[in-house]
This record gives structure tokens, C-alpha cells and sequence, in this order.
């Protein structure tokens, strides 16, 4: 531990000087970046005001109404007298006065009863600082009024005007202040900066000031004084040094447990391992042992997974065999109710037989009256070979093209009903399988899906086709039929593969149950996914044929 944190405290030592050093500089230029910004601002504003109060002239040349008052129309007076309030609020200004060139005031916006007031000497002392901003103080009807001020003129029926225009001052010398850091204080003629330790000077900008509360007779100079805080600097430093000293708690910290987190990983894997192989029983096969890790827990993990999933298969080929046991006695049950069908029959034909040799004028006669015996037994043994006539005949495993058995599947539904779609996937491989098995299967789901959708008018079929990637360059050909119908609960999925259950009135309940017959058969896989009122997906997976290429 010695060796490692003596070096790396010399090493965090010069970092943090070096940091220190540079973060001063950086936050030094950065402070002074921001005074300029403002320098640039306050320049802009000189541009502003000047572009508002040459507008403002424009028009002025431009109004009859103006110039009628001007020439002593005394129906437009009152237009003259709020001429200028009117300007202002329209160019944005917060000041503006139109005076002769005797200096009488014939309109004011910011203090309308200035109007005839003389104050030759206020265009005089603009005219001084005509290319840059004059800070002016003067009086509106609420409150004095802080303002950057220009001078304009303009000619107007043969007088010569002067425009005085400016914007209010105090709020836009505080938002000059982008970094909270930053402080600007205004300072008017006769005013000092109180001294503080914590504050610096760092740039004074002049402004030639005038103020009209005080009658001024020239125009005087105000500072604009911009002050940094140095606690920010000062907190980051304390910052940076509590941080060193963070750093260095942790690595401390860290080496003390690496030793445990090693062992950590290591036994942790095979922790969970045990406790899912533990979890494993023939009803409980559904722990997931899949990994990406390249190591021996990842080797061993792969090797429980194959391990699991033949358990699988074979559970359900177990189950698959306890339900064909359980068929074939109910098939014994169905050859003894045919064989109550037959009897009816054989005794009507025997009958029959005795009339025809003893007296063959009355057969006609014990036809009628015997042919309810038969009819009802006829219909009775239909009725046995429609529910139960669901055999299977021999598989014939060949390469099949799933693409070319889904489309031809899908265009007779088509034919029938609509809401039903293929997406196939390109270049699939063939499967290894029965063409008529697989297309058995498929009209069972297809079929079972569009009963599931016909009560809703925007019911769809999808049936869709994909390549499923597998192990070791393994794949398998995947068949999924889904649809938007009203889904399955939970008990209902639980028995949907039972035999002779069924939620469709006249269901025989053997369509599901054969579904899954031919599926294992085909060594093959089914999994559904339903959830009520939006909808089942069943996806059948099934082995390609041998030599089939793997799609790109």
C-alpha cells in the first residue's frame, strides 16, 4: 500500500498545483471575455438607439399632420403635443423630445407637460458626444428616468428639428452582468467604490453623463465600475483540494477491497448456477441460462442450457405421449359407440332381408316405417367421423419452401375473408419437413386466429416468416400467426393444448391439440404469447433441411 500511495500522492500533488494554476488563468480570461461582451453590448445599444431615433425621424418627415401643426393648425395641436409619446411606444423608446432650433420643446414622450419649456442647451451638450451614448438623467411623471441618449435632426417645412431619443439604462447595465461573478455599479460624478476583499476592480468604463433634475450647464463624466467576486475562485480551489483528498481516501479504499471483489466475481456466477440448476424439476423447466460470457462459467453455462433444453423436449414428448395414451382410450370408447351406431342398421337390413324372401309386396311398406331407425343412425355416425376424424397419415420429411406454403395458405383465406397479411423473409432456407403437415398446422393457427379477430372491424391476421439465428452456426425457420383479437387468459392458454377443449361454439377442441402433435413430430417448437384484448402470437420454430445455406 506504502508503494503505491507515495507515488501517486506525489503524483496528485503536482496535478492539483498544475490544475490550480491553469483553472486561475482560465477563470481570469474567462472574466475578461465577459467584459468585453458587455463593452460590445453597450456599443450595440449605440447603434440601437441611433437606428430607432433615425426611424423616428424618417417618419416624422413623412406626417401631414405634423407638419400642419407645425405651420399652426390648430385643429392638429393636440396630434403635435402627443406626437412624441406616441413615436416612443412605437419605436421602443423610453425618451424621446422634439424641440425647435430656439430649443423649445414641442412634443415630449417620457413627461408630456415639457411641451414649451426652452432647453437650448441640452441638443448643444448631445451635439458634443454625437457618435457614442450619453447617459441622461431625467424626470418622467412616475419616477426619474436613466437613460442612453442620441441626437437626431430632420427638416420639416422649412424648420429644422431636433429628435432626443433614448432607452432606459438601469435594467440593461445589470443584464450586462452575464456571469453571476460580475458585478456593475454605476458611479455618478462626486461617488467612490467601497473598498472590499473580497471584490476586485476589474474594468472602469467612462460615460459622458448628464443630469436634467439638477439643471446641469455641462455635461460631466460617470464611471461604470465592473467588480468580480472572488469566492468562486476561492470555492474552486477548495473544491479541487477536497477532491484530492477524496481521490486519495478511495484509491485506499479501493485497493482494500479488490481482493474481495476478484473473489466476488468469481463465486458469484457460479452462486447463481446452483441456485437455477437447483430450481429444476420436470414441471419447472423454464430457467434461462443464457450468457455471452467467452470463459469456462460461460462454457458451462451454454452446457446446462443444451442440458434444459433437452430436458424440455423430452418432458413434453413425455406429455405429448401420456395425452396420445389418453386418446387411445377414448378411441376405444369411440369404437364401442360406433359399433352401438352399427347395431340399429345391421338389425333394420336383417329385417328387411326376411321381408323381401316372405313377402316382397310389403317391403315398400317396412322401408318407410324402419328409415327414421336409419337415418338416425347414419347421422349419428357422421356425426362420430366429422369430431374424431383427425388422423394424421405418415410423415414424408423432404425440403420444403415455408415462404411458398405460407403464401398459398394466406390466398385462400384471403379468398374467403379479409384482414389477413404474409411478410416473408427473403431468401429463406428450406425446411425439413412435410408439406402437408405444415400445411395442416398452419390452417389450424390461421384458422383459429381469424375467428379471433372477426368480431372487431379492425381486425388483422399477420403471418410472417424469419430466420432465427442460433449456436455454433445453428438455425431454425420460424413461423409466426399473429392477430389482434381478443387474447387468451392464463387458464385459458393453461388447457389450450388439451384435447377436446374448446371456447368456440361447436368446437370439437382437437384442432389446438393436433397443432402441437404435428409440431413434435416435425421436431419442431411451439410457444404462445396472448395477452386479453390485444392479441395472440404463436411462433412455431422448425429445423431447416440438411445442406441449407445460412441467409445473410
Amino acid at each position: 500500500m506504502l508503494a503505491v500511495l507515495i507515488p501517486l500522492g506525489a503524483l496528485a500533488l503536482g496535478v492539483r498545483r498544475e490544475l490550480d494554476r491553469r483553472l486561475t488563468r482560465e477563470y481570469q480570461e474567462r472574466v475578461a471575455s465577459m467584459v468585453r461582451v458587455m463593452e460590445r453590448d453597450l456599443a450595440r445599444e449605440t447603434g440601437v438607439v441611433g437606428l430607432r431615433l433615425r426611424a423616428t425621424a424618417t417618419q416624422l418627415a413623412r406626417d401631414n399632420r405634423f407638419r400642419l401643426a407645425l405651420q399652426g393648425d390648430p385643429a392638429n395641436r393636440p396630434y403635435l403635443l402627443d406626437y412624441a409619446g406616441q413615436a416612443m411606444r412605437l419605436s421602443g423608446l423610453s425618451m424621446l423630445q422634439i424641440q425647435d432650433r430656439g430649443g423649445r420643446i414641442l412634443s415630449s414622450g417620457h413627461f408630456r407637460n415639457q411641451f414649451d419649456q426652452v432647453e437650448p442647451n441640452l441638443p448643444r451638450l448631445l451635439a458634443g458626444a454625437a457618435d457614442t451614448l450619453v447617459l441622461v438623467r431625467t424626470r418622467t411623471p412616475e419616477a426619474p428616468l436613466l437613460a442612453f441618449v442620441r441626437i437626431d435632426s430632420v427638416h420639416l417645412a422649412g424648420r429644422e428639428l431636433t429628435l432626443i431619443g433614448g432607452i432606459e439604462a438601469t435594467g440593461r447595465l445589470h443584464a450586462g452582468a452575464r456571469d453571476r461573478s460580475l458585478d456593475i455599479t454605476l458611479l455618478y460624478p462626486g461617488d467612490s467604490l467601497a473598498s472590499s476583499s473580497d471584490r476586485r476592480v476589474v474594468r472602469a468604463v467612462q460615460l459622458p453623463y448628464l443630469d436634467l433634475l439638477a439643471q446641469p450647464g455641462t455635461l460631466d463624466t460617470a464611471r461604470l465600475v465592473v467588480t468580480q467576486s472572488l469566492d468562486s475562485l476561492e470555492a474552486l480551489r477548495r473544491s479541487v483540494s477536497r477532491w484530492f483528498f477524496v481521490a486519495l481516501a478511495l484509491t485506499l479504499l479501493a485497493g482494500i477491497i479488490a481482493a474481495a471483489w476478484i473473489s466476488g466475481r468469481i463465486s458469484r456466477p457460479l452462486r447463481d448456477l446452483a441456485q437455477k440448476t437447483s430450481r429444476l424439476d420436470l414441471d419447472q423447466l423454464d430457467q434461462s441460462f443464457a450468457t455471452e460470457r467467452s470463459d469456462e462459467i460461460g462454457a458451462l453455462s451454454r452446457l446446462l442450457a443444451a442440458m434444459t433444453e433437452r430436458l424440455r423436449t423430452s418432458a413434453a414428448r413425455l406429455r405429448e405421449a401420456e395425452r396420445r395414451a389418453a386418446v387411445g382410450d377414448l378411441a376405444r370408447q369411440v369404437n364401442h359407440d360406433i359399433k352401438n351406431g352399427l347395431t340399429p342398421i345391421r338389425n333394420v337390413l336383417r329385417h328387411m332381408t326376411q321381408v323381401l324372401r316372405q313377402n316382397p309386396a310389403s317391403l315398400p311398406e317396412v322401408f318407410e316405417a324402419r328409415r327414421a331407425t336409419i337415418e338416425s343412425s347414419v347421422e349419428y355416425l357422421d356425426t362420430l367421423a366429422r369430431n374424431y376424424d383427425r388422423l394424421a397419415p405418415e410423415l414424408e420429411r423432404k425440403a420444403c419452401d415455408l415462404n411458398a406454403i405460407v403464401q398459398q395458405v394466406v390466398a385462400n383465406a384471403a379468398r374467403d375473408t379479409g384482414g389477413i397479411q404474409a411478410q416473408l423473409y427473403p431468401q429463406l432456407p428450406p425446411a425439413l419437413g412435410d408439406t402437408l403437415v405444415i400445411r395442416r398446422i398452419l390452417e389450424n393457427l390461421i384458422g383459429n386466429a381469424l375467428d379471433s379477430v372477426s368480431g372487431k372491424a379492425d381486425g388483422m391476421v399477420t403471418v410472417s416468416t424469419a430466420w432465427v439465428r442460433g449456436g455454433e452456426g445453428a438455425g431454425r425457420l420460424q413461423v409466426t400467426v399473429a392477430d389482434t383479437g381478443i387474447g387468451m387468459t392464463k387458464s385459458e392458454l393453461d388447457r389450450a393444448f388439451d384435447d377436446f377443449y374448446t371456447t368456440k361454439p361447436g368446437g370439437t377442441g382437437l384442432g389446438l391439440s393436433i397443432v402441437r402433435r404435428l409440431i413434435l413430430d416435425l421436431d419442431g417448437s411451439l410457444r404462445v404469447e396472448t395477452e386479453p384484448g390485444k392479441g395472440t402470437r404463436v411462433i412455431v420454430e422448425l429445423p431447416p433441411a440438411a445442406g441449407a445455406g445460412v441467409p445473410a
